[in-house]
């Protein structure tokens, strides 16, 4: 796994992705990181990096009580678009991690941001033509894995967001 890691690590930075992700960072001072599981582990490590040291203003959809609520209110599938609702804005960067690319809860949040013109970036892995990157019309960039475990995408798109701290 480790092999695979690293080939995949050695690309980040020939990918125009990299480059577009590294400006839309500097751009906005606002930034939402949502994923699922362990990349929304990834997504509050990212968060609290850029409000320690660039002063952003971020955050991750990881509070387990609000969670849960709008879980239970909205379902796991809106759960995400409703936090947008209140917390987005044109002014500000949304990032969505799929390792799988199939979440429904990530890909509706594609689709809030493309209904609303909010921009927007994503990182998948897995399928090259999973849902999420098929949803996905305007994104700032578009990050993909071509790998098939959890372990290997994580990790890899850990170090993508992680190389702007």
């Amino acid at each position: 796994m480790f092999d695979e890691i690293s080939e995949h690590v050695s690309k980040i930075k020939f990918d125009e992705n990299y480059t577009n992700y590294c400006n839309s960072f500097q751009k906005y001072k606002n930034i939402i990181i949502i994923g699922n599981g362990g990349s929304n582990s990834i997504a509050s490590h990212i968060v609290e990096d850029s409000v320690k040291f660039h002063k952003k203003r971020a955050l991750s959809f990881s509070d387990p009580s609000m969670l849960t609520c709008f879980i239970n209110d909205f379902g796991m599938d809106n759960a995400y678009v409703e936090f947008l609702k209140i917390f987005s804005n044109i002014q500000t960067l949304n990032i969505f991690i799929s390792s799988s690319g199939m979440s429904n809860n990530i890909i509706n949040s594609v689709q809030y941001s493309e209904n609303n013109n909010l921009p927007y970036g994503i990182l998948t892995g897995f399928d090259p033509n999973n849902k999420v990157r098929l949803k996905s019309q305007n994104p700032i960039f578009d990050y993909h894995i071509n790998a098939n475990s959890y372990g290997v995408v994580e990790c890899v798109h850990q170090i993508f967001l992680h190389g702007v701290i």
